[in-house]
């Protein structure tokens, strides 16, 4: 596996780029046809080659999937010994959001963004319906980030998302004023990256998961 994964890195190839046959793999690399299969499948289940039948090997989109469905299927098992992989969920999403608290308030200070806000009025709307919001909290967040020039932090948020959205109905309905309160935490949120503030910042991303961390640890 490891010498498949050092042969993409010494030719330079790119997800969707094609890999050599396996006949070539084997006598390049010096390994069984065997080996080749083996290392070729465990490397498919990670995203960092994918196996077309008929076609051939080539590299992976090398996403965060696998990551996605281990922590899915780890808060699913955690359902019935308690909390504590829910926390960990909310606990590196709050990490995530505060990790870019200097660039993000630095890059949208002075600026306007009027269709975050946009989303933080139709979040208070549905609050206020007693209604939850996911869709537009998602977008909210990857209208954020869309100031942050790091590719591997959209990953790793949007696969965050991927699992609080699958863990979701695992948690206890919100009450309207949780709902509310979040939504103003959004609020707070936008306010203090236009304002460049990153304290205030800090702040809101503390406000904003309290009602998430209220639910998981039962009021």
């Amino acid at each position: 596996m490891d010498a498949i994964k050092s042969y993409i890195l010494r030719h330079g190839l790119h997800p969707g780029d094609r890999l050599p046959t396996e006949s070539a793999l084997c006598a390049d690399l010096g390994v069984s046809r065997s080996s080749v299969r083996e290392a070729l499948r465990r490397l498919q289940a990670l995203d960092i080659v994918t196996v077309r039948q008929g076609s051939g090997s080539y590299v992976g989109e090398m996403s965060m999937q696998p990551l996605v469905e281990t922590l899915v299927l780890r808060a699913a098992l955690d359902e019935i010994n308690g909390a504590q992989s829910l926390h960990a969920i909310i606990d590196t999403r709050r990490a995530l959001d505060l990790g870019i608290a200097v660039p993000l308030t630095r890059a949208m200070k002075g600026t306007t963004n009027p269709h975050l806000w946009e989303l933080v009025e139709a979040m208070t709307e549905y609050a206020h319906s007693g209604s939850t919001y996911l869709e537009p909290d998602i977008a909210f967040h990857s209208g954020l980030l869309a100031y942050v020039e790091n590719e591997l932090m959209h990953q790793l948020v949007a696969a965050m998302w991927l699992v609080h959205q699958s863990v979701t109905p695992q948690l206890a309905a919100a009450s309207r004023q949780e709902m509310e309160d979040t939504a103003e935490a959004h609020a707070a949120i936008l306010r203090a990256c236009e304002a460049g503030d990153v304290e205030a910042y800090t702040a809101a991303v503390d406000a904003h998961y309290a009602p998430l961390l209220a639910i998981i640890e039962g009021r």
